[in-house]
Order: C-alpha cells, then sequence, then structure tokens
C-alpha cells in the first residue's frame, strides 16, 4: 500500500507536464511575440503616434485660421419723440432685424520667431516620444528575457528536485527490505520515510513556483490563455564570460535611453528660452473678411439695407512694458537650462555608479559560478560515494541524508549563481542600449 502511494504521489507530480498542450519557444520567439502583443508596448506606440500627428505647421501657428460665421439678432423697442416744436411722435412696436453671414481670416506673420521655436519644440516632442517608446520596448525586453530565464532556472530546480525525490524513494526502498528481513530498524524506515515526504513536499512547492513563472511568461506575451503550457527549447542558463567594459561604457555614454531622453529634455529647456525671447521683437498680424450684411428697418424711410463687401488690415504691435515678466520669463527660463544641464551631469553620474555595481557583481558572480560547479561535482562524487556504503551498510541514514542534502544545496547554489550571472549580463546590455540584441539570439 505505502509503496503504490509513493508510485501515485510521483504519477500526479508528472501529470501536468504530460496532460497540457505544449508549445515551444526560442528566446527570440517569446520577445517578438511579445513585441507584438504587450498592451504596455502597444500603448505606448499609440503615445507615439499622438507625438508624431502633433508635428504640423498648423500645430506650431505657422498657418492662419479661417472662420465662417453666421449670425442674427433684432430690436424690438417703444419710442417717444418730443420735437423742439412740442410735438410728440410715439412709435410702438418698432422691430429692427440684422441678418449677417461672413467668412474672416486672421493670420499671425511674425510674432519673434515664436511658431519658429515652436515648431522646434513639436519635434523634440516628437523626438522624445520615440524614445519613451523604445524606452518601454528595452524595459520589456529586459523583464521577459529575465523572466525566460528564470523559467528555466525554475525548470532545473524542479529537475534537481525530482532527482531528489527518486534518490529518497531508493533509500526507503533499501531501509523498508532491510527492516522486512530483520536487518534495519523501524526508526531508520520511519527517518527515510519523513525525508522522503519532505523532499516530495518540497517538489510539489516547486511545481506551484514554475506555474507562476509560466503564467508571468504569458503575461508578458499577452496571451489569451494566461496558464498555457510553455516549452523552452533552452534548458540552461548561458550567459556571454567575455563582455567588455569600456564597450559598455561606451554604449552607455552614447546609446543609453534614458540619457537620451534627459539630453532632449535639456534641449526643450532652450527652446523655452527663446519661447521667453520671443516677446522681445515687435508682432505683425493679418486679418481679413468677406461678409453679407442685411438690415431690416421698421421705421425710416429706409425698409432694408444690405451690405457686401471686404474688409482687411495689418495690426502692428509691441509691448513696451509687461510688469517685468519678460525679464522674469528670461531669468528662470536660463536658470531652468542650468538645471537641465545638472539633470543631465547627475543621469551621468548615476549610470556611471550603476554601471560600476553591475560590473562588480557581474564578475563576482561569474567566479561564484565556477566555484559552484566545482562544489556540484564534489557533492556528487560524495553522494555516490555515501550510497555505495549505505547499501553495504557501512553508512547510517543520516550520514547519506547529509550527503543528499549537500547535493541538493550546491545544485541550488549553482543555478543561483547562474541565473544572477545571466541577470547582471542583461543589466549590462539595458544601461548600454544594447539589451534589443536578444531578439536576434539564436536559440535553436
Amino acid at each position: 500500500m505505502k509503496k503504490s502511494l509513493s508510485a501515485i504521489i510521483i504519477l500526479f507530480l508528472t501529470l501536468p507536464v504530460v496532460l497540457q498542450a505544449q508549445e515551444f519557444y526560442t528566446l527570440s520567439s517569446v520577445i517578438q511575440e511579445g513585441l507584438m502583443n504587450n498592451y504596455d508596448i502597444r500603448i505606448s506606440r499609440k503615445n507615439q503616434e499622438i507625438s508624431d500627428n502633433n508635428v504640423t505647421l498648423g500645430n506650431a501657428g505657422y498657418l492662419p485660421t479661417v472662420d465662417l460665421t453666421s449670425g442674427y439678432s433684432g430690436t424690438s423697442n417703444n419710442t417717444k419723440q418730443k420735437m423742439e416744436s412740442g410735438e410728440t411722435n410715439t412709435n410702438n412696436g418698432v422691430n429692427n432685424q440684422n441678418l449677417n453671414a461672413g467668412i474672416n481670416l486672421n493670420w499671425t506673420i511674425f510674432d519673434g520667431f515664436n511658431m519658429q521655436t515652436n515648431y522646434h519644440r513639436l519635434k523634440e516632442l516628437q523626438q522624445i516620444g520615440r524614445l519613451e517608446t523604445q524606452l518601454t520596448i528595452e524595459n520589456f525586453i529586459a523583464d521577459i528575457t529575465s523572466e525566460y530565464y528564470n523559467y528555466i532556472q525554475q525548470t532545473i530546480r524542479l529537475k534537481n528536485l525530482k532527482s531528489a525525490v527518486r534518490l529518497s524513494k531508493e533509500r526507503l526502498r533499501i531501509v523498508e527490505a532491510r527492516y522486512e528481513i530483520g536487518a534495519g530498524s523501524r526508526l531508520d524506515m520511519q527517518q527515510a520515510r519523513v525525508d522522503f515526504n519532505s523532499d516530495s513536499s518540497r517538489l510539489i512547492k516547486q511545481y506551484e513556483v514554475l506555474y507562476a513563472s509560466r503564467v508571468l511568461l504569458n503575461k508578458l506575451m499577452a496571451k489569451d490563455k494566461i496558464d498555457q503550457s510553455i516549452v523552452l527549447n533552452d534548458s540552461i542558463i548561458q550567459y556571454d564570460e567575455f563582455i567588455d567594459q569600456d564597450a559598455i561604457m561606451q554604449g552607455m555614454l552614447s546609446s543609453n535611453t534614458f540619457l537620451l531622453v534627459t539630453d532632449r529634455s535639456r534641449r526643450l529647456s532652450m527652446l523655452d528660452l527663446k519661447t521667453a525671447q520671443s516677446e522681445n521683437y515687435p508682432y505683425l498680424r493679418l486679418n481679413a473678411g468677406y461678409g453679407i450684411t442685411k438690415n431690416i428697418y421698421n421705421t425710416g424711410t429706409i425698409d432694408n439695407q444690405r451690405t457686401l463687401g471686404l474688409n482687411y488690415g495689418l495690426t502692428v504691435g509691441y509691448n513696451l512694458f509687461s510688469g517685468f515678466n519678460r525679464k522674469r520669463k528670461q531669468r528662470n527660463a536660463r536658470i531652468e537650462i542650468e538645471n537641465k544641464q545638472l539633470e543631465y551631469e547627475q543621469t551621468i553620474l548615476s549610470l556611471k555608479a550603476d554601471l560600476a555595481n553591475m560590473w562588480m557583481a557581474y564578475k563576482n558572480n561569474i567566479e561564484l559560478t565556477n566555484l559552484e560547479k566545482q562544489n556540484v561535482e564534489t557533492a556528487r562524487e560524495n553522494h555516490e560515494i555515501a550510497i555505495e556504503r549505505y547499501k553495504l551498510g557501512d553508512l547510517s541514514g543520516i550520514e547519506l541524508r547529509e550527503a543528499q542534502n549537500s547535493l541538493l544545496e550546491a545544485e541550488e547554489r549553482l543555478v543561483q549563481a547562474e541565473y544572477a550571472t545571466k541577470l547582471c549580463e542583461i543589466s549590462l546590455m539595458q544601461i548600454s542600449g544594447q539589451v534589443s540584441r536578444y531578439i536576434d539570439v539564436s536559440n535553436s
């Protein structure tokens, strides 16, 4: 009965993998599908379209405005007139009506180069919109790549725990066989069963962790079936051990998207100064109109009057005094330029600090990974020796369990070090503006 229960546990643990439909993915295909479907990226691209649509001459103020208007008005009055001769004229219910329709043009021909500045500002905002979309894409690629390798990490952990369950099951089989022939104690058998159940429990929990990673990958790819089974072509965590620090630094200074956005913000502050300086110049405006007006009179010698014609004019103006606001705006604009320059320099310093920390973590994790690989080989060899001695009766169950735990812990530290190294690599690629290279990574 106990043996059949153990078999049922193992069968239950393997069912989720066997029964569900599977779809194979490479890192490149995961990223590409996410780039097409991810909601954050789609929203960012829509915002970019808005920025693109805003770059027009009309939005900058270059073009005139033309309005078509029409109206109707009327009056109803009672009038009383007293003449010099002493006579009095009284008119009650005098109705006058006015109808008009026309087309009017208003055009600012010159406004102190403010139109040109506005157009340059719209172009800068367009570039910022594109950079923000690129930043969203880069963050997404980093996130989905990290989760891709986390899924591999959790799969490796699952494999290690399955191996631990098999080893515990074999130990339980041996001790049960000994107990049945009277060569083993009930205490050893009970302890072996506790260890087997403990390993089985950890394996069950690991399935939950792997499931959560799978759900997150499907979410990042915007899958309708959020728990769809995924099988990755990669089964190990590979990382680049030969990243060049100088190349990363140069890439960061020239291609880091966040730094480029900060630089564009600095340029916008310079345009704000030009906008403030446009008030130093006079303005020239043209207005013209063509329309018809009809007046209908209820009294007098004229029954109605119609006017049809063109009106036009030029307006030249200059603000002589604005309560010192013009100088205030320009001083503030210059201070804002200095602030943006300081923010730009601060961003560079922060990125350099981040890069230094990432580089140290990257090199340390490579060393840790190499060390843990040696530890796994040693722990595996020790366990093989221990299991042989245990079969011969030269080793206690507690000592065998210690060897088994040492092997599992070494395997756990190794996969953690490999994943941490990969995360450092991804961060280095992102800070240097090279994270998009994962799109073209061959995983076949």
